[in-house]
Parts: structure tokens; sequence; C-alpha cells
């Protein structure tokens, strides 16, 4: 799809610079499908063409996913007819604070965001894939495997189009036998075929286009940094007997400390056979440059409350994410604008619960302020000098697992021989700045061991090693970076993680 924008006078410009916490397949789907219902019902004939880097629609896709149907239902109001994969609806809602070795049950009153009575668990690939299915049988052209990478713009600045990147290119740039240019989709007529002149980016959490148009237009002036968490995902198969279809448990507290942003869930599907969702979600805002968000999910597993669950149970699939946390764009989110940085006080996050006990649920979220963010993720990490490092347990192979090992079931492959996706703007930055500041926290932070400082293979020091075959496509790099040196471009089309109903 493409989109001819030149913003409106009258808008203000953080209205534009508003991301959304929803997958990115996910969010595109639900705009073709729309769109083709508004012609329809309009009696105009428009050609609406959906771009996904992906090699198939959903395979990218990583969410936990409680769903909310109400938007879902507007667009498909006859779902269960047309077979759309909602299976579970949430019968069991469990909110607790962990701690080293305890759980403490927390009552999860109606109006809470914790509250998903009406929602649906769901494997959000799958729904995405049908999604797709749907948009194709109301005319909407899929192209699975393309990357859109560059944004076009017309000589007045607007926006023209978008380009995807070329294929079959070699790391220095030169063609290979097979290899195919870049396609250029914008108003008027591309080679094939003509496109109406609307652009729409549904990129999803911290999109590469979006970065560019972000740089275009300004969007970031005048507005709050936006900030993420990590989201990292496990599917398991358990024992029968330990499966509660329907119910959804969230934590927070251990392993994390009272001043690090996070928490759980543990989601039980109704698929046919007994298979549990996990996660642990860390925000982007952390301070220890010790910490590993995937380190911090393996310990979590261990916890006496959750390990049971998962004994005798055989781990079927990794993968991981960033996501939006914070900012108000709908009805929902800005009831709930204040939660996230109200963790950041003296109590940590436990005067963040507090807090949303007392303005949320007694006051129903009409706080008359908007409280303010620290500032930018990347900005929050302290040396490492000031900074007790953390120690984790080695990996049990049954219940917690190695990082490879993990990213081996997320699918990921890229094809080796291609120009790098995984950019510094200078090479110096992470062995002295990072490394010797922060102690190297990409080695770290990264969920699919992307970065690796290595000994020079001549005189002492290190290297920065980027292993980009194994990136899974989460920014967390491009956002957390405490010198934003390293920039996420898009790989070829077709690459990257191959999730199956994440």
């Amino acid at each position: 799809m493409t989109l001819r924008w030149t913003p409106e006078p009258n808008i203000p410009k953080s209205w534009y610079s508003v991301e959304h916490q929803i997958s990115r397949a996910y969010s595109s789907c639900l705009t073709a499908v729309r769109l083709k219902q508004l012609a329809t019902k309009h009696e105009k004939d428009i050609r609406v063409c959906l771009v996904e880097k992906a090699a198939q629609i959903g395979a990218h896709t990583l969410s936990g996913a409680c769903l909310d149907p109400r938007a879902f239902e507007e667009l498909f109001p006859d779902w269960k007819e047309k077979g759309a994969p909602l299976n579970t609806p949430v019968t069991e809602d469990r909110f607790g604070i962990l701690t080293e070795k305890y759980r403490i049950p927390v009552p999860i009153l109606p109006g809470l965001p914790m509250n998903n009575h009406g929602n649906y668990i769901v494997r959000l690939g799958h729904l995405v894939s049908w999604m797709g299915e749907q948009a194709e049988a109301l005319g909407v052209e899929v192209y699975p495997g393309y990357a859109a990478a560059e944004v076009l713009f017309h000589e007045d600045g607007s926006v023209k189009g978008i380009a995807t990147n070329d294929v079959g290119i070699q790391k220095d740039g030169a063609p290979k036998i097979i290899s195919s240019m870049r396609a250029e989709i914008m108003e008027g007529y591309s080679s094939t075929y003509r496109i109406v002149p609307v652009t729409i980016f549904a990129e999803g959490c911290h999109g590469h286009l979006a970065k560019q148009l972000y740089k275009k237009f300004d969007l970031r002036a005048n507005c709050d940094p936006q900030t993420y968490g990590i989201g990292l995902k496990e599917l398991w198969i358990i024992d029968e007997k330990k499966w509660k279809p329907g119910r959804v448990d969230h934590t927070v507290g251990w392993p994390l400390d009272r001043h690090t942003y996070g928490g759980s869930f543990l989601y039980h599907l109704n698929e046919g056979e007994p298979l549990v969702a996990l996660g642990f979600v860390v925000g982007l805002d952390y301070q220890n440059p010790y910490l590993s968000p995937f380190r911090e999910f393996q310990r979590w597993k261990h916890h006496p409350s959750i390990r049971p669950t998962l004994e005798g149970g055989k781990r079927i699939a990794y993968g991981a994410r960033a996501l939006n946390e914070g900012g108000f764009q709908w009805k929902e989110l800005y009831s709930v604008r204040n939660i996230r940085p109200s963790c950041h006080g003296i109590l940590g996050v436990y005067g963040g619960m507090i807090y949303t006990g007392i303005f949320y649920w007694i006051l129903r979220g009409m706080e008359p302020w908007t409280l303010k963010h620290k500032g930018s993720d990347s900005d929050q990490l302290k040396p490492a000098k000031d900074c007790t490092p953390i120690e984790y347990p080695k990996p049990d192979g049954q219940i917690s697992f190695d990082l490879l090992s993990s990213v081996a079931l997320s699918g990921t492959n890229h094809e080796h021989d291609q120009p790098a996706h995984l950019t510094l703007k200078d090479d110096s930055i992470p062995v002295n700045k990072n490394l010797s500041i922060y102690d190297g926290p990409e080695q770290r932070f990264c969920p699919a061991g992307v970065y690796e400082f290595v000994p020079l293979e001549q005189g002492d020091g290190f290297r920065l090693q980027i292993n980009a075959q194994n990136c899974v496509h989460c920014k967390t790099c491009d956002i957390k970076d405490p010198s934003q040196n390293i920039n996420w471009v898009v790989p070829e089309g077709g690459g990257g993680p191959a999730y199956n109903g994440m």
C-alpha cells in the first residue's frame, strides 16, 4: 500500500508519531480489510496492495496474546462461521506478586486492566494468517516475502510510495547470478499494476520506515520519547493433568528487582493438545547493564509456582519481540497512560501497583494529569562500575535453556551472503564506549545472541562480532543501545524468524 502524506497544519505533530502496541502484520491486515470493506460499501473500485517481509503472512508475528475482540468483531462479525482461530475464551484470571520462593495472590477487581473477562487467548500468528486469507478473498493483493526498505518522496516532500530492497545482492554489493532489483510501489503505474495514491505504514513497534518518517517530518519534536519493553515467549506441550484451558496467569516481582519494570504471563490454550504459552516482559528502561532479559526469563521458569506446570513437558517454540509501552491513542490506553511511569517512584513497581489501584480502579483512571517518562530507554543504563553483576544459574536443559538452542526453535534464517542489515554508525564505539563503560550490554539485551565481544586475533583487546544470521527482528538493539550507534535496516524479504502460531 502506498501513502501520499502531507501533515495537516491543524494537527499536532505528536499525533503522527504515535506507535501502536499491536503486531505489524495484524494491523496491516486489519487496515487492508477495512479499506476493501469501505470501497465495497461506497461502490468504489480500488486496488489494495499489502507488502510483508515475512515469507508467509504471520511468520514474523509474536504476541502473548490475549485479544479483546471488539475491533476484530467490527470487521468480521461472522468470524465464527468463517472459522477464525479464536478457540480459547478466557475462563479464569489470576494475578500474583512473586518473591524468590512464594507467590502472593492479588485479587483482580472488575475494571482493572488485568481483567480479561470476554477476551480470547490466541496464537496471533495463526490469526494473522487467517486474516490474510480473508483479505485476499476481498481482493487485497498480498505480497509476502517482499521487504519494504525505503520511503519514496515527491519533490514537494510528500510521501510518494515505498521501495522494496534489492534481492540477490552479495555483501560487497555485487549482484549474484540470480538477482532482482528493487521494486518501487507508488502512485501511478508500477511495472505491472496500478496502485492507489495512499500509503499506510502499519509496521508495529519501532519500524524502520517509521524512523525515516520521524526524521523527514520531525515527528518526534514536542512529544515525550516512546518507551519500550522486550517480550520473550515460548510454547510448551505439558502434562494434560496440569492443563487448564482458558486460564490466564500474570505475575510481577521476582526475579526482577522493584526498580525494573516487567512481568510474566502463562496462558493455557485450547488447541486440541495441552498447550501453554508463557513469556516474560522487561521494560527497556532498566538501569543495570548486567541484566539479561533472556536469562531473567529462564530463571523465572524455576519459580516454585511456575516450574510444576512445565515439569515433564516439552518446549516447542521460542521467539522475542520489542513492544511499545506507554502512550495513549485509544480510549483504553488513555485510561492506563500513567501506569508505566508510576513505577519509577521510590517504591518502584509496587508503588505503581498502589497508584494503579487508586487511580484506575477507585477513580476509574480519571486523574487530570499525565505523568512524564524519564527519557528515552537508551539513556537509562548506568555505568557498569556503579552496578552489581548478576549471577545467573546455568540452564538445566529441562526447564531452562541456553540462548542458541532457543534461537534454533525460532526457525530463524537469513541468506548469509547479503548486505548487512545490522549496521554501525561508528565501528569504534562498541569497544571504546559500550564495552569500556557499560561492559558491552548488547551481548545481554539481544535475545538471539547476535552480538558478541570476542578477543582480537592479534594483540590484546576485543572486537564486536555481529551474528546477523541469528537476528529475530525484535529491534531491541536499535532501541536499547546506549550509544544509539546500531541502526537496524531491513534484510532481504523472506528471511528472519519462521514462527508457527506465536
